[in-house]
């Protein structure tokens, strides 16, 4: 009997040549290549019917090859075609699809006409012809008996180069066969129920669709669980350290509650509560601000602040870029300067000494990573907040906490981040939701268009102007590109000047440098430039409360999240909002995104949907979240796995704090990284 630790040299039935090929593809071992899952399957009891037209899905075809040949395509571009032909002459469909594969010049020694062949691609036109290029395909070889690869439900694997798919499915069902059942169970099995010898079994040649899907399931809990363990492992550690008691003092937190002409929203109350009761703990606080934009995180990272000042210890905010550091600090000196609070700004563009307090030790230094380096006047800093904090590495946040004696710690996003996705990468911290805007916010209108006419956009965007309000016309590119069919910021920017003469139009991009982008927001904020051409470095912590017109421009090529951040830029003021997304409508993807931006302005919303349309993979990939090579991210959407997940991973940890008793085997699960936030001890 084979173990999974075996090396897969010593495995008898696989030639040398077949043992190198798998090492290149990072095989090495029994188990890493039962490990290597089918990406999907073809229903071989069934095919499709060759195709009568262009178009649509993939389609999974039999048939035989009746005519191929080596063919040019000008004078360096050679490719291969097969004509392949079902056996009804074309009663359910053409008939006929033509197979072609460019540049790879030894197919010719695989398809020959003849053969049988089971050929796997999207048809598409070509000259009048049905051709599939580079189609997936496989030579059916009748040798009579029961076969793995024909009327059955087929596992496709990704390739590994120099082993045929038929092959390689034979050598995984020859390793089922050898392997020891005993060998295969885990170190905690996370379904008694459900062997994890049948799971391989049926997840690499399953009867029905049905039972590949709960294999899966059940290797995706295994590998949530193996998460959740990590998560509660770094919540634990982080509870076992000493911190200081803060926050006993309110005297400061009351007198900035009687100054604000405002009352909090419920939300703002309760997110505060908690971060009282956390700074009252003897622990360290490791909390996450989660609000959607324009919710008011920003206040409650002042009450934060005051009950840390209040208490004697200083309070550090970094934000991620300098126009967000530098909104920041105009804020908090509005706000807290009249309380006598001592506020210093840092940020990379500013000299040393540049909005330094009048005298005494800064009480709040707010700046970008500048803060991490720069000479910056920590004495005794009790209390970081990390604005958007996806936008720093482990390394950079951690940093900044070494500046104090284990602070209390505050992170803030208001990326929309789906509740499955932030119980696996914030898991391990205390979360706050900021789910109510505040009052006084005009009513926000979001229209999708697209058959705009140009004099129709310039006219709305006069009138706003002319009633004395401000507007962002947002791009997706800096410049103007050969290969994307887009107006570029810069080639709108000449027109906005020549459309709306009586105003001031100014123009902002990530190619302008530090001082340049600032000086332009600067203008913006103060309302010296009416008319804001942009691309999306506006998109996190400018605060411009008179604008309420955005109009961005090609809006199916930008992301749900990132239209979400967009129009959070407007909608601050008393003023009533207009976002319009404008598009050419001719893609249905881009189209159904855009429809959800139209029905709902709920960020939680906005992410759930993002995370239906463009799948768990493509959200984390946009995100420093550590989770991009994970294997089962199409489960990510499972609230109910997640659950489960957490909770085996609570019962083991409250059983085995340390793991080193009962379940002392799960210790090699623990990966000794960071926390989400610090990296204490």
């Amino acid at each position: 009997m084979i173990v999974p630790s075996a090396p897969l040299a010593s495995v008898g039935f696989l030639v040398p040549k077949e043992v190198i090929s798998l090492a290149t593809a990072g095989l090495h071992r029994a188990g890493n290549l039962l490990d290597w899952l089918p990406r999907r399957y073809e229903d071989r009891r069934r095919f499709d019917a060759f195709p009568a037209q262009a178009g649509g899905p993939a389609v999974c075809l039999r048939g035989t090859v009746v005519d191929s040949m080596k063919r040019a395509f000008g004078p360096r571009r050679k490719f291969y075609e097969a004509v392949v032909m079902d056996g009804t002459g074309g009663v359910f469909g053409s008939g006929k699809v033509t197979c072609r594969w460019f540049n790879m010049p030894f197919i010719h020694k695989m398809v020959a006409a003849g053969q049988e062949v089971i050929v796997y691609g999207k048809p598409k036109d070509s000259g009048g012809k049905l051709v599939i290029d580079h189609p997936e395909f496989e030579v059916i070889r009748l040798d009579g008996g029961p076969s793995i690869h024909l009327e059955r439900m087929v596992p496709i694997y990704r390739n590994v180069s120099g082993i045929a798919q038929r092959r390689l499915r034979e050598i995984v069902h020859e390793l089922l066969g050898a392997m020891d059942p005993l060998a295969l169970a885990p170190a905690f099995d996370v379904d008694p129920s459900y062997p994890r010898h049948e799971a391989y079994r049926e997840v690499h040649f399953p009867e029905a669709v049905e039972q590949a899907e709960a294999a899966r399931r059940r290797f995706a809990l295994e590998e949530f669980f193996a998460l959740q363990l990590n998560v509660v492992w770094r919540r634990a550690r982080n509870h076992e350290h000493t911190g200081r008691v803060l926050g006993t003092k309110t005297s400061l937190l009351k007198r900035f509650y009687e100054t604000l002409p405002f009352d909090l929203t419920g939300a703002q109350k309760r997110s505060i509560k908690e971060i009282v009761a956390d700074m009252r703990e003897p622990r360290p606080m490791n909390r996450l601000l989660q609000g959607d934009v324009g919710s008011g995180k920003t206040f409650v990272a002042m009450a934060s602040m005051l009950l840390a000042i209040d208490s004697g210890v200083q309070a550090a905010l970094m934000a991620p870029t300098q126009i967000l550091a530098e909104q920041h600090f105009l804020t908090f000196r509005k706000w807290l300067e009249p309380l006598g609070v001592r506020v210093m700004l840092k940020t990379a563009a500013k000299e040393e000494g540049t909005h330094l307090p009048l005298e005494g030790t800064p009480q709040v230094l707010i700046g970008t990573h500048a803060l991490l380096y720069d000479k910056v006047a920590f004495q005794d800093l009790g209390l970081v907040v990390i604005d958007e904090q996806h936008k720093f590495g482990v390394t950079q946040r951690s940093r900044l906490i070494a500046q104090g004696i284990t602070p209390d710690v505050l992170v803030m996003t208001a990326t929309p981040i789906p509740r499955t996705l932030t119980m696996t990468i914030y898991g391990d911290l205390d979360v706050s939701i900021l789910d109510e805007r505040p009052a006084g916010r005009g009513k926000m209108v979001t229209a999708l268009r697209t058959t705009a006419k140009q004099t129709e956009i310039t006219k709305f965007v006069k009138d706003q102007l002319d009633a004395g309000r401000q507007a962002y016309l947002v791009y997706p590119l800096v410049e103007e590109s050969e290969t994307l069919k887009a107006e570029s910021a810069t080639e709108a920017f000449e027109k906005w000047q020549k459309r709306l003469p009586a105003f001031k139009v100014g123009m902002v991009h990530g190619k302008l440098d530090p001082e340049q982008k600032e000086d332009v927001m600067r203008r913006f904020r103060d309302n010296e430039t009416q008319a804001l051409v942009a691309t999306t470095v506006i998109e996190v912590g400018v605060d411009v409360p008179n604008a309420n017109l955005m109009i961005i421009h090609h809006a199916e090529r930008f992301g749900l999240a990132q239209l979400h951040q967009l129009r959070g830029r407007i909608g601050r003021g008393e003023h009533k909002s207009y976002c319009i997304l404008l598009t050419d409508g001719k893609s249905a993807e881009g189209m159904e995104k855009l429809a959800v931006m139209e029905k709902t302005s709920d960020g939680f919303v906005i992410a759930e949907e993002d995370l239906r349309l463009r799948g768990p993979g493509d959200v984390l990939g946009t995100m420093q979240s550590g989770l991009g090579d994970i294997r089962f991210a199409d489960f990510l959407a499972d609230t109910a796995l997640l659950r489960e997940a957490r909770a085996l991973a609570d019962q083991v940890i409250r059983e085995d704090a340390m793991l080193s008793d009962t379940h002392a085997a799960l210790r090699g699960l623990i990966h000794e990284k960071p926390s989400t936030v610090d990296q204490r001890g």
